[in-house]
């Protein structure tokens, strides 16, 4: 994946890549299955779904310029290390709304460092060649830890109702600490290419001066997009399933499929940009990506819509690999910390704003009507790309 590292370093990062990400999608329901055990009002769990956000909100623009100072493997580190303290916390002292949201809030601010650091790993690292081929496998990595999580849960949870949340957080216990030693199967080298270039622009670069760089809005923007539109999915086609009589089964079915196939692009992500160029082939996947949206919102027999999510799975799974490849090969030397860092503060405001937005625009046409709003709003991140040059 990332030839200066070596193979030992490579694998290790895409374990990291992938546990981070399976110890978040296990303990974030876990905590959900424990406030309802302490049978909580029902704003408490907006309260405890927020504080996750809120903290990587604020802490992104600072973590990243951590990274950029500190280095990658010493904030993967730390990072792991709050993940492995929030999960022994919800374990031994978890029984209280307040516990979890304390424990939920630090589970993200230790995710935010990992994820923040294993991209700043790839975008240092990485030959400019090879970048967006390790992003697609960084990607295809947290996917699969995505994937896993929610399984874990059915395993050690156990088929009753309300899950053995205990036995839950013992096994996010094992897999922090499992998270944590990873980091130092990481080269030191990942940490020792600093420069004094590097360092002198990590020291006097600022979100201001990062927005001013040519490319980056754009980036940021289609990024928060796209995944917007990703949690719309996941949200309105159970709405858009049940307006057509679909069963529970044959939706969740259809959001597999679409999780599968944007792993599958994930695969072949270098091979696919060497040949066509990066933005030409963001501007293809933003455009399968837009038609399968809108063609979501005719109705159509259950097998064509299993079909339209496949080519919708590919064309959103693009999408956030190259718009990390793009954004580190606009951020200047020593600022791509906080640059990645920036784009991951920007796709949670597009979480939050996009969706709203949409929803009021959608009002009284249901579910297809925000598939078709949700259309709209990919296409028009291809207006941002014009003018861009294709070997950017």
């Amino acid at each position: 994946m990332i030839g200066e590292l070596g193979r030992r370093s490579s694998t290790a990062l895409l374990i990291h890549s992938a546990l981070i990400q399976a110890v978040t999608f296990l303990v974030r329901p876990a905590a959900t299955y424990r406030a309802l055990e302490l049978d909580v009002p029902p704003f408490a769990l907006g309260v405890l779904a927020a504080s996750y956000a809120v903290f990587p909100l604020l802490l992104a623009l600072p973590i990243g310029g951590l990274v950029d100072r500190l280095g990658e493997r010493r904030l993967m580190a730390i990072g792991a290390a709050v993940v492995l303290g929030c999960s022994a916390f919800l374990l031994f002292w978890g029984s209280s709304v307040a516990a979890l949201v304390a424990g939920t809030a630090l589970l993200g601010a230790g995710q935010l460092a990992c994820v923040v650091g294993q991209q700043a790993v790839v975008a240092n690292n990485a030959a400019s060649s090879r970048l967006d081929s390790a992003f697609g496998y960084l990607t295809f990595a947290a996917s699969l830890g995505q994937a896993l999580g929610p399984l874990a849960i059915s395993v050690v949870g156990g088929v009753s109702v309300h899950p053995n949340t205990q036995a839950i957080f013992i096994l996010s216990v094992g897999m922090s600490l499992v998270l944590f030693l990873t980091t130092f199967l990481i080269s030191r080298k990942v940490s020792g290419r600093t420069s004094k270039v590097k360092a002198k622009n990590a020291a006097k670069g600022g979100a201001i001066a990062l927005l001013k760089t040519p490319g980056v809005v754009r980036a940021l923007a289609t990024s928060a997009t796209v995944l917007a539109v990703v949690d719309l999915t996941v949200v309105y086609l159970p709405a858009l399933g049940a307006e057509r009589g679909l069963t529970a089964a044959t939706v969740g079915l259809m959001l597999t499929v679409r999780a599968l196939f944007s792993m599958v692009s994930r695969i072949g992500l270098g091979s696919m940009s060497r040949k066509l160029g990066r933005m030409r082939l963001l501007v293809l996947s933003l455009a399968i990506s837009t038609v399968a949206l809108a063609v979501a919102a005719i109705p159509m027999p259950a097998w064509l819509l299993f079909v339209v999510m496949a080519f919708l799975g590919l064309g959103l799974g693009i999408g956030q690999p190259l718009t990390m490849s793009w954004l580190s090969a606009q951020a200047p030397a020593g600022q791509r910390g906080r640059a990645l860092a920036l784009r991951l503060a920007g796709n949670r405001v597009g979480q939050v704003v996009l969706p709203s937005a949409i929803g009021v625009v959608a009002v009284g046409l249901g579910a297809a009507g925000v598939f078709l709003a949700s259309a709209a709003a990919v296409g028009g991140t291809m207006l941002l790309l014009r003018g861009v040059r294709l070997d950017d």
